[in-house]
C-alpha cells in the first residue's frame, strides 16, 4: 500500500520534473503552447474524475470526482472562448504529451484496483497531481504568459485548483 503511495507520488514528481523540462529550456512556453497544457491538464483531470464516478461507490470521493468535472470542464470552457477570441490555436508540445502519456498510465494502473484501495489511489493521486500541475502553473506558465487575459485565467485557475489540491490532501487523509 505504501509503495503504490509513493509510486504514485512520485510519478507525480516525474510528471512535474518532465514537464518543466521543456519549459526551462528556452525563453519559456509560448501562449499558444500554454493554452494547450492548460487544456490538457484540466482534460486528463476530468477523464481521471470519469474514471472515479465509473468505479468508486463512495459518497465522499464521487462527490470530489463530481467536483473535479464540473470546475475543469467550467476553466476548460473559458480557455477555449478565450483562445477563439484571441484567435490563437493551442500548439502541442512535449510537456501536453508527457501530461498525456503520464495519464494514461495513472488511469490504466487505478483501472485494475476497487473499492477502498481505489478511492485511496485515486484521492493521492489527485492530491499529488495538483500539487504538480499548481507549481507548474506558479513557476512557469503563469509567469510565461504574454496575454493579460490569458495570464489572469491561469491565475484563476491556480486559486481553483489550490483549493482542489486541499480538497484532495483533507480527502485522502480521511480514507
Amino acid at each position: 500500500m505504501m509503495m503504490r503511495r509513493f509510486g504514485l507520488i512520485g510519478a507525480a514528481a516525474l510528471l512535474a520534473a518532465a514537464g518543466a523540462a521543456p519549459l526551462l529550456a528556452g525563453s519559456g512556453p509560448s501562449d499558444a503552447e500554454i493554452a494547450h497544457i492548460a487544456y490538457t491538464a484540466g482534460a486528463l483531470d476530468v477523464t481521471a474524475a470519469k474514471q472515479a464516478l465509473a468505479k468508486s461507490h463512495n459518497a465522499a470521493v464521487r462527490s470530489f470526482a463530481e467536483v473535479m468535472v464540473r470546475d475543469h470542464e467550467a476553466v476548460n470552457g473559458q480557455a477555449l472562448a478565450l483562445v477563439k477570441k484571441l484567435g490563437v490555436t493551442p500548439v502541442d508540445n512535449a510537456t501536453s504529451q508527457a501530461l498525456a502519456k503520464q495519464a494514461s498510465a495513472t488511469l490504466d494502473r487505478l483501472d485494475k484496483l476497487n473499492g477502498a484501495a481505489f478511492d485511496r489511489a485515486y484521492v493521492q493521486n489527485e492530491a499529488a497531481y495538483h500539487q504538480a500541475v499548481n507549481g507548474a502553473l506558479r513557476s512557469t506558465l503563469i509567469p510565461s504568459a504574454d496575454n493579460g487575459e490569458l495570464k489572469s485565467l491561469l491565475e484563476t485557475g491556480l486559486t481553483l485548483f489550490g483549493e482542489h489540491q486541499m480538497h484532495a490532501e483533507q480527502l485522502a487523509r480521511k480514507l
